[in-house]
């Protein structure tokens, strides 16, 4: 067992907190969730700290460790410099509520105002839909998202310039990629990510690809392929030509 020490993040609502230093035994095997938790059992009952699955897969435990965006169920704290002490902080691009707890709520309101799915009509009279594999496969991916917000935390657009009234951000980019290239959508979101969304804020760093837990490949996937169409649809000198000559109904 070895002794380390952490400084937490503690605040309330409204206030941008302060380091506190808490020093606790970790053994192998231990990741930054365990280390919180003994701190709670140990030092400070009163610290605010959101979890569930401890297995990854729900994205609760998303906070700032040493200053990245991770979850800290899958942070390890034998990949960590240890004598140097471990800082955890709550996630940077939202408000916080208490401690190491943000306020993600506005991600929700986000995701309410696109476009839902919207499936062509079946293809056979009995109600089925016919569709290539390799179509199927391609929004799987996107499938995969835990909605940590760690994408969201990381990029700078939200995280630095703090544009959440003009920017969607990543983790939507990404749900709104599922739904435009979901072979059976027949929805148009292009004008709502280009005009409401801002998706050509994103400069494609890939910061958002590289902490996904999921390892979705955001910037590659979804938000290229996303800006390509709009680009194709708004920009393009000929889809502009072919309209002003295409017949009128």
């Amino acid at each position: 067992m070895a002794t380390v020490t952490f400084r937490v993040s503690r605040g309330e609502k409204g206030e941008s907190g302060e380091l506190r230093e808490y020093s606790t035994d970790v053994g192998p095997g231990m990741v930054v969730l365990d280390a919180i938790h003994q701190i709670q059992a140990e030092s400070a009952p009163d610290l605010a700290c959101r979890w569930n699955c401890k297995a990854g897969k729900c994205g609760s435990c998303s906070a700032e460790v040493n200053g990245k965006p991770a979850l800290m169920c899958m942070t390890r704290l034998s990949d960590l410099d240890l004598d140097a002490g471990v800082t955890v902080e709550p996630l940077r691009a939202f408000p916080r509520i208490r401690d190491l707890v943000a306020d993600v709520s506005w991600n929700y309101r986000v995701k309410k105002r696109i476009k839902p799915f919207k499936p062509r009509k079946p293809d056979t009279e009995d109600g089925q839909w016919l569709v290539q594999q390799e179509d199927v496969e391609r929004v799987q991916e996107f499938r995969k998202c835990i909605e940590c917000f760690l994408c969201q935390d990381v990029c700078h657009v939200l995280r630095d310039h703090h544009k959440h009234e003009e920017f969607a951000g990543p983790r939507h980019y990404v749900y709104a990629a599922a739904l435009e290239m979901h072979p059976l959508d027949t929805e148009d979101r292009l004008k709502d990510l280009k005009d409401r969304e801002n998706i050509g804020y994103c400069n494609i760093t890939k910061c958002c690809t590289k902490v996904c837990p999921e390892h979705i490949t955001i910037t590659d996937n979804a938000i290229i392929p996303l800006k390509e169409r709009i680009v194709d649809e708004f920009y393009d000198p000929l889809t502009k030509l072919f309209r002003i000559f295409k017949p009128k109904k």
